[in-house]
């Protein structure tokens, strides 16, 4: 069973559903020649605790998820693996790991028709992960998820299965 929605209805779905919480830039030109990114999506939040007093914290702490949306008819290998490390990249540019940062998120997400046997594999068994200070200045994951219409299938890696009901969910509403 395919999906009744184009790429461009899904990317829409999923902007809309980013939007409240995440600042999203599109783009109507990609930022590097063969890249097919159709919008970033940035999050942060900030909380902390004190007594009485501002100066009288507690702790704080910085969240951070930054979300690099593709779009291809087809997800190879080639495309995945330059895609990823141009999400990379970039999210270790927006990374400021000092005193109160606890964890950071780099997403990227794949809208295909179609993908390969081992574009599929490398999804699934993407693990990057970084500390910062021995995880004292926090950590940051990959994230990786592809939504192909072709089966109606959404894949994710293990640390982005979160992702993965949050996507089905927009799909299936």
């Amino acid at each position: 069973m395919e999906l009744a929605l184009s790429r461009e209805q899904i990317v829409e779905r999923l902007l809309k559903n980013y939007e409240p919480y995440f600042d999203v830039e599109r783009f109507a030109q990609p930022p590097q020649e063969g890249l097919p990114l159709e919008a970033t999506c940035y999050f942060y939040v900030h909380s902390e605790k004190y007594v009485l007093l501002k100066k009288a914290k507690l702790w704080e702490a910085d969240s951070n998820e930054f979300v690099y949306l593709f779009s291809v008819p087809e997800l190879t290998e080639d495309i995945f693996e330059r895609c990823k490390a141009y999400a990379y990249e970039e999210g270790m540019k927006l990374i400021d790991p000092k005193p109160g940062h606890m964890y950071s998120y780099i997403t990227a997400v794949f809208v295909c028709d179609a993908c390969t046997a081992g574009a599929r594999k490398l999804v699934e068994k993407c693990r990057i992960y970084k500390s910062f200070h021995f995880s004292w200045y926090g950590w940051m994951h990959v994230h990786t998820a592809a939504i192909v219409r072709d089966g109606s299938r959404v894949f994710t890696n293990r640390m982005g299965r979160g992702n993965a009901k949050f996507m089905k969910n927009i799909l299936n509403s």
